[in-house]
């Protein structure tokens, strides 16, 4: 009988990326690739002599990670029949032909869109701050842009940047089907270039959502927090600032995205002009706000 560490061992040892079927989506959170590596685990661990109590707490532990996203969704207000739709759309799109094909500018996959409990968040941030003016820094095809559209109010206005002019295409014609579309504005091109127009032209934001090049970051909240884009009691939300574990797990595993969401991580845990509050909601979602 091998103990359990060594059970462990042997199984990883035997680990192997699954072959994924390109529709669906791969896990791209902590959390959902701690629940592909138990799985595998639990697989590789029944050809192993160990313990029927190692099997069980393994089983039990998978059974922890794996339950636990389904039941936020169930238990989180469900979405809109537009919002569904235009998941359902950029999920069976074949982004990677697109990019391919030089019909957009960068690598996009369905794995960028932000999703139900994530834009739930959005739409209850909106509500409770009572926000009516808001700007977006990387849209996609326009998931969390029209999820907080639906929860601004008749006369708010979502700003919403993006620099690939295919996605943002993709987007408009998705928000047809919603009654909130006239709430939305799309702006293309690269959001440095669109911010410092903003600056000249728009009155401040109550919420600012950043979701574009991880790279930056740091210099879109500087500008937010050294120009008037961003109202004196407003908020900026910030996504994937777990970037799938990496900050936490070390240099080693850092991709460019990881490296560059570490260090944001760590010049917003420095920066002495604000405060904030990281929750792990999916890829992991950051709250800044001035002190």
């Amino acid at each position: 009988m091998v103990s359990a560490a060594e059970a462990i061992e042997i199984a990883a040892k035997d680990l192997k990326p699954k072959d994924l079927d390109p529709n669906v989506a791969r896990p791209v959170t902590p959390l959902g690739i701690l629940v592909q590596q138990l799985e595998q685990l639990q697989s590789a661990a029944q050809n192993e002599s160990v313990s029927p109590q190692f099997r069980a707490a393994l089983t039990q532990a998978t059974r922890l990670a794996a339950g636990l996203d389904p039941y936020l969704e169930a238990c989180t207000t469900p979405e809109s029949a537009a919002l569904t739709q235009l998941a359902k759309a950029t999920q069976q799109e074949d982004w990677s032909r697109h990019f391919d094909s030089g019909e957009t500018v960068k690598a996009l996959e369905q794995e960028m869109l932000s999703g139900h409990l994530e834009g739930q968040l959005l739409k209850m941030l909106v509500s409770i701050s009572g926000a009516k003016r808001v700007l977006e820094i990387g849209m996609f095809t326009g998931y969390s842009a029209l999820a907080i559209a639906e929860s601004l109010p008749a006369d708010g206005i979502l700003i919403a940047c993006e620099v690939d002019s295919y996605a943002a295409q993709f987007a408009q014609r998705c928000f047809e089907a919603s009654p909130s579309k006239d709430k939305i504005q799309v702006k293309v091109g690269p959001a440095a270039e669109t911010l410092q127009q903003l600056v000249k032209t728009e009155d401040p934001f109550d919420l600012v959502f950043i979701d574009a090049d991880k790279g930056g970051y740091i210099n879109y909240v500087n500008l937010l927090l050294e120009t008037q884009l961003l109202a004196p009691n407003g908020f900026i939300c910030v996504d994937n600032t777990l970037m799938q574990g990496q900050p936490y797990l070390g240099e080693e595993q850092w991709t460019e995205n990881g490296r560059a969401i570490a260090h944001f991580n760590q010049f917003i845990a420095d920066d002495a002009r604000v405060e904030q509050v990281m929750l792990p909601i999916r890829d992991g979602f950051t709250i800044i706000k001035r002190k």
